[in-house]
């Protein structure tokens, strides 16, 4: 079983093109910022009027209503956000709540079997389970978890993460430059880019699509090309090994096995991942990967290679082979967006 659930499918496209004001704000302190809410893929995705720039993206999953049976509705990325969206609009309101339904859907009560599970009766799984080695249960597993599913267990790592490195940064303009430098690289509402305020040096990746970058990248550095650098070759990892599998080898296998059979991942099994991912050092990536990444994208390698190494002695062929060697490249975004960006934790 891939994807979502029929009546998960059935639901997203049912509300693919509706649309409506909110009040967005994005810290307990901030003001309330005028946004359009609109589904996308797994996600809410909340979008500047005027510029129709994403502004943030919330894990449909994760959401929750903050005052149930009161108007206008005040919802929430997760249980321990910080961003909080007031809605009004009756049809959107009831379109949220009927899509988060679905998606919860997906996940049976203890005890009941999922209908299409994941490939098989629990009998089957279990007498396989015995004889199977860790790595391929937990590899089987990975293979079949929707899509939703893989949003909710990547803001659970996340949230685990932020217990650690503080809440994400997060201003207006900043994060309408980091959401804009996010679409630049891979594509509308593809990835997350966040900035953790402590505890991190480069990046790292989540599932989900998210990828998290240490605050020194945007406050130390002199232009945006660091930062996209080190997102472009963080998602080359993740397209390299599945972000789930580090998750679900740190659940273990009970944990990895109720989430085979019944959809489920208990919130404990992803307690204590942040310091794991936190401290791990990025599998390292080919050159030749990297430069076709940089060279489709429009950047530079060698400003991410003097990040990586200031002597430039083992980022040597990063720099020789350049693509853009010689050439003046597009700007990535504004300055005054970079400046924006750069004042994203001191602002938020």
């Amino acid at each position: 079983m891939t994807g979502k659930s029929p009546r998960a499918m059935t639901a997203l496209k049912k509300y693919t093109r509706l649309e409506s004001r909110g009040l967005w704000r994005d810290t307990p302190n901030s003001q309330r910022r005028e946004v359009i809410v609109a589904f996308g893929e797994a996600t809410l995705v909340l979008s500047d009027p005027k510029s129709e720039s994403a502004l943030s993206h919330w894990s449909l999953p994760a959401i929750e209503r903050l005052n149930p049976d009161e108007s206008p509705a005040l919802f929430a990325p997760g249980e321990e956000a910080i961003e909080t969206l007031e809605l009004d609009d009756r049809d959107m309101i009831a379109a949220l709540e009927t899509v988060r339904s679905a998606l919860a859907g997906q996940r049976p009560k203890p005890g009941r079997l999922r209908g299409v599970l994941l490939g098989g009766g629990t009998l089957l799984v279990l007498a396989l389970a015995a004889f199977w080695l860790p790595d391929a249960l937990i590899k089987h597993t990975a293979s079949v978890l929707p899509a939703a599913t893989r949003a909710a267990i990547g803001q659970a790592a996340l949230n685990d993460v932020q217990r650690l490195t503080g809440s994400a940064c997060a201003s207006p303009l900043g994060s309408f430059a980091l959401t804009a430098l996010g679409d630049r690289l891979f594509g509308p509402h593809r990835a997350q880019i966040l900035i953790l305020r402590e505890g991190l040096n480069g990046a790292r990746h989540l599932p989900g699509g998210t990828i998290l970058i240490g605050r020194q990248i945007v406050e130390e550095e002199s232009g945006p090309e660091v930062l996209a650098g080190l997102a472009l070759v963080e998602r080359l990892r993740a397209e390299a090994r599945d972000p789930i599998l580090p998750v679900l080898e740190h659940a273990g296998l009970t944990a990895t096995f109720r989430l085979l059979t019944s959809g489920v991942l208990p919130d404990s099994a992803v307690a204590g991942y942040g310091e794991v991912l936190l401290q791990e050092t990025g599998a390292p990536i080919p050159d030749a990967a990297v430069l076709a990444r940089f060279r489709a994208a429009g950047l530079s390698t060698t400003p991410y290679a003097y990040a990586i190494d200031p002597t430039g002695e083992t980022t040597l062929s990063l720099i020789e082979a350049d693509p853009l060697a010689g050439l003046v490249p597009e700007p990535l975004m504004p300055d005054g967006d970079w400046v924006s960006l750069q004042d994203i934790c001191t602002t938020s």
